[in-house]
């Protein structure tokens, strides 16, 4: 696949993966913490409501921001063909601008609304770049050290194993 296809699909699939575990834990958070005669689907009655919500009403909009932001960027970096950390800190970037769109929506505490921005965006980012850099030197790592043994072997022994590759690909 052509690197420029594979990058565009690594922010795709960063940003549409990260959305998704967003998604599903703040409706998860309404199912498990519902608020007393609010729809969770009515913006005004829960704006309106934000300010008198205890601390613990919003801890499933925390996780839900800085796990989907993390699950995002991790995908974005693993996927992107280089420059992990910065496909991975741009799907942070993403995630930062819908959640100052949601703040300015949706009023939150002061309180809850600066340790959001700060910690669950651009954080979780670097560390889900971080993630995607481990698993892909990895990963590489382990192919090096194949080719090396497998460049060691006697040219019959390669034609072989390769045949037994192709053989066994088929199958599966």
């Amino acid at each position: 696949m052509h690197p420029i296809v594979k990058n565009i699909l690594a922010v795709i699939a960063g940003w549409l993966g990260g959305s998704i575990v967003n998604m599903g834990l703040i409706q998860m958070g309404h199912t498990l913490m519902p608020i007393e005669g609010i729809d969770p689907e009515d913006m005004e009655a829960l704006a309106a409501v934000m300010p008198t919500l205890e601390w613990t009403y919003f801890i499933f909009p925390f996780l839900a921001h800085a796990l989907g932001t993390l699950v995002g960027a991790t995908l974005a970096g693993l996927i992107a063909t280089g420059h992990k950390m910065r496909f991975s800190l741009a799907i942070g970037g993403l995630f930062l601008l819908g959640g100052i769109a949601v703040s300015y929506m949706l009023p939150a505490p002061a309180w809850f609304t600066v340790t959001d921005l700060l910690l669950a965006y651009i954080p979780m980012a670097w560390l889900g770049g971080k993630v995607a850099g481990k698993v892909s030197k990895r990963q590489r790592t382990r192919q090096a050290c194949w080719n090396s043994c497998f460049a060691s072997l006697h040219p019959q022994a390669q034609k072989l194993m390769v045949n037994m590759h192709f053989i066994h690909q088929s199958r599966a």
